[in-house]
Parts: C-alpha cells; structure tokens; sequence
C-alpha cells in the first residue's frame, strides 16, 4: 500500500465511526449535521500488502460538545500495528456550515467510544513533526 492507500483506509474508518453515531447518510439528513476533519497525523509502522486481512479500531482520546480527538489503529490480522491516524473532527451544522455541538443521541454514542485516560495514552498519540537538532556535527 502507498500513501494514498493508508489515508484511504482511515478516511473509510471515519466513514464507519460516522455511521456507528448516528451521523450515516440518514442521520445527517435528519440531524442536519456533520463531522469535518480538522486535523490528521498518519504515522506508518509497517507495510501492508494486497490482498492481507486488516482492521482498523478507534478510541477517544478527548471529546467536548463540538470535537473529537481520535486515534485510530490498522493492525494486521496478528495484531500488528501497520499504521495509526491521530484525528480532530469537528461538528458541524450542515444548514449553517458552522462548528455546532453534537446532537444528544450522538452525544451518547460518543461517550460509549472507548477512551483513554492517564497510562492508556497510545504511545504515538500527541507526536508532532519535527527533525531533531543536535548541537554535535554529526547531525
């Protein structure tokens, strides 16, 4: 898999934890709202190849009325860790196409997402970019 394929992957998770809240193509209908991704930070740990059994699993790393913080994990099927997806969605009317807070039953279903607290902070969570300075030549 390239890329591409990896971001594929996890915007099809999005796609599936949408549904899972209530926000599929009806929920958004009826509840006039929407998740918009504000930020995604994919981290690649192995490759993965055509045709391999693989899963995707999500926990809430941090939510309030409007965000979530979510990171997600595609494992192979040894339960291998190929590539994780640090993501920030925001909430939003459709009808205004503003930041809204969630609708109560989403609200629900968000709460009942597996969470992190303390020590069960995923270990590539929180990453940023960056190329680390030394002040030795050899750098």
């Amino acid at each position: 898999m390239n890329d591409a394929a990896y971001a594929r992957v996890f915007s099809l998770a999005v796609d599936a934890l949408m549904e899972w809240l209530g926000l599929g193509e009806e929920g958004r209908r009826r509840h006039a709202y929407t998740l918009y991704t504000l930020e995604t930070h994919l981290c690649y740990r192995r490759e993965a190849h055509e045709g391999q059994p693989l899963q995707v699993g999500v926990v809430r790393l941090d939510a309030d009325a409007k965000r979530l913080h979510a990171f997600f994990t595609l494992e192979d099927d040894q339960g291998h860790c190929l590539a994780t997806s640090e993501q920030m969605l925001m909430g939003m009317a459709i009808d205004r196409g503003r930041p809204a807070p969630f609708p109560p039953e989403v609200a629900e279903r968000l709460a009942a997402l597996p969470g992190c607290a303390g020590d069960d902070w995923p270990e590539l969570a929180g990453r940023r970019i960056g190329i680390v300075r030394r002040d030795d030549a050899t750098s």
